[in-house]
């Protein structure tokens, strides 16, 4: 294995870093409940990955088991439990807990507790799951054949 091809040129670097403060407003839902915050957006990182944090409240829920065909995505559990699905079995993953999924690899998440959780969402590549998150709400009142359209464009496949 390899570095990867080479994006910079230059001889000196760039001041281009992006900063965001522990105290940002979520980008969507209320902080404290159920919100995400976008640390890196597929634009913000050249479309190298994408990671939010994600604020579940308690007994929130969370998408039923699906897949991806073009990104992976990652969980890091930072405060509370969520229920991961690992495409076998429901895990009760706690602070410090991880999970990688690769394209193609079925998986869930899910926040059964009585307390509220967070966790880190890495997917790669970047893509733009911002209008994902940003639409779901949009489709409690859309049509079969519309919401099918949304999870397609979203590269979200549903297996129950």
């Amino acid at each position: 294995m390899s570095y990867p091809k080479q994006v910079y040129s230059g001889e000196n670097g760039q001041a281009d870093a992006h900063f965001r403060p522990v105290d940002t407003a979520p980008d969507i839902g209320e902080r404290g409940k159920d919100a995400i915050h976008y640390l890196a957006t597929t634009t913000t990182t050249r479309g190298e990955y994408g990671l939010y944090r994600v604020e579940m409240s308690a007994r929130s829920g969370g998408p039923r088991t699906h897949f991806h065909r073009t990104i992976s995505e990652s969980f890091f559990i930072l405060e509370g439990t969520v229920r991961l699905f690992d495409g076998e079995r429901w895990i009760d993953a706690r602070k410090g807990d991880f999970l990688h999924v690769p394209q193609g690899g079925l998986h869930a998440f899910r926040n059964d507790s009585d307390a509220q959780a967070e966790m880190l969402l890495l997917f790669t590549p970047g893509a733009p799951r911002e209008g994902y998150f940003e639409g779901l709400p949009g489709l409690a009142g859309a049509t079969d054949e519309e919401r099918s359209r949304f999870f397609d464009e979203h590269d979200s496949y549903f297996v129950d």
